[in-house]
């Protein structure tokens, strides 16, 4: 969850002078590459047939869906404002977690789950004035709704596989494609982006889409893909956190009561009974 948290203000150092679609697609070719490595030195053999539909749908809104829709909000809205709307990822997760993965939360975590999208819902519309929702608020809700379908075929693919092994082969399923894009949207003068942009770059690569799924993974093999969702509860506090460090960005009262109100919404919403498939 640290990892993750970080990916929002790490896009912040990258945007400008990167464009967005270059840290997109250029993470993940760059994590590609490691995960390929990774697979050719413990010669892993490939998946079973049955696995490359879920890894193609994983690898669509883990790899392409959230770190585009990411990248493309973090250029005009800050990484406080997406904090918020990441709260309601959890009760997002456990949704996709009941469609996909037949786990059953109760009418209590629905009816939990349906307050803290209105406060979601309410934080967006008071922010974008009487424009209504802003792009990077639709953009945002796009990369909860990629995250949270992208986990729950992670994470049942996982129950059969080890979960490094899992987010490896959604990273080699694109690499051709992400390499080739990368080479050509590569910045002319590689020399002019500034270090911070390079070490948010990175850290998207290999911190927020390769190594944090390793633990994310196992985690949800272990104890369910609702119930680790609980530890996103954290992930809204924790980017306020890096925000106001890392993009000086400065936290007002009222993004904070916000995300309290969320926070306090979710976590009745996860205390109520979620049943399990085997």
């Amino acid at each position: 969850m640290l990892l993750f948290a970080g990916t929002l203000p790490a896009m912040k150092l990258a945007i400008p002078p990167l464009d967005p679609w270059f840290l997109t697609i250029g993470r993940a070719a760059l994590a590609g590459l490691f995960a390929l490595a990774i697979l050719m030195v413990l010669r892993r053999p490939l998946p079973p047939r049955a696995a490359w539909g879920p890894l193609a749908v994983a690898s669509l809104c883990l790899v392409v869906g959230f770190p585009a829709f990411s990248a493309l909000a973090m250029a005009t809205v800050p990484a406080a404002h997406g904090g918020v709307v990441f709260g309601i990822l959890p009760l997002a997760t456990a949704t996709a977690a009941t469609v996909f993965a037949g786990e059953r939360p109760s009418l209590g975590f629905w009816l939990a789950g349906l307050l803290g999208a209105a406060l979601v819902v309410g934080f967006v519309l008071y922010h974008g004035g009487a424009g209504g929702l802003a792009p990077g608020d639709l953009l945002l809700f796009g990369a909860v709704a990629s995250a949270a379908i992208g986990y729950t075929f992670s994470g049942r693919l996982s129950r059969t596989m080890p979960g490094w092994e899992t987010i490896c082969w959604a990273l080699v399923l694109l690499l051709p494609f992400n390499f080739a894009v990368t080479w050509l949207i590569l910045p002319p003068d590689l020399s002019a982006i500034p270090a911070r942009a390079w070490g948010g770059f990175l850290y998207n690569a290999l911190g927020s889409q390769f190594i944090g799924f390793f633990a994310w993974n196992a985690a949800m093999a272990m104890s369910g893909i609702a119930h680790v969702g609980q530890l996103q509860l954290l992930q809204p506090f924790t980017i306020f956190a890096l925000a106001a460090t890392l993009n000086g960005e400065a936290i007002d009262g009222e993004t904070l009561v916000f995300a309290l109100a969320v926070l306090a919404v979710v976590m009745i919403g996860q205390r109520m009974q979620v049943w399990r498939s085997v």
